[in-house]
């Protein structure tokens, strides 16, 4: 391993402990709840389920979980409730699921980081990784992807290796 690898390692560590630093553009997810597995997406348009509370009420327990696991990521208010909606209900399943992140399954998501030195946009998709930081044009990882596989260790659908 060269000084340079070791370089971004220890950024990566630092980007983990600041996850304040990234914003999540968009993302899908799957979401396993406690019936059923659903789809979730996040973009610029705002937040979509699959699942009926979703389309009942344009919130639910898979979103208001996500909202609260990913708080310092998302940089936009939470969803208000809803007429009609279980607030109780919803709310204690949502801090259930927020604590069970095996239950979240990334598929694609697209992030920026505040850098010290510019922003830079980071994306995964299935098994893909992108950033448009040198050091990941030249060696295909960066302290970008390494800070997003510790932050979403266990929430990736493919093997993540992660140097410590």
């Amino acid at each position: 391993m060269d000084y340079g690898m070791i370089g971004k390692i220890e950024k990566a560590k630092w980007y983990a402990a600041h996850p304040e630093r990234a914003t999540f553009n968009s993302f899908t997810v799957e979401f396993k709840g406690d019936n059923s597995t659903y789809t979730l997406e996040l973009s610029p348009g705002g937040w979509h389920c699959s699942c009926s509370g979703f389309r009942t009420h344009s919130i639910c327990p898979h979103v208001m979980a996500l909202e609260k696991l990913l708080k310092v990521m998302l940089k936009r208010e939470p969803l208000a409730y809803a007429q009609g909606q279980n607030v109780v209900s919803d709310v204690d399943k949502a801090m259930r699921y927020s604590e069970e992140s095996d239950r979240i399954n990334f598929s694609s998501f697209d992030v920026t980081f505040q850098g010290e030195n510019g922003d830079h946009h980071t994306m995964f998709h299935g098994d893909s990784w992108a950033c448009d930081c040198d050091f990941f044009h030249s060696r295909k990882v960066c302290s970008h992807t390494m800070a997003m596989e510790r932050i979403l260790k266990g929430m990736l659908n493919t093997p993540v290796v992660i140097f410590e």
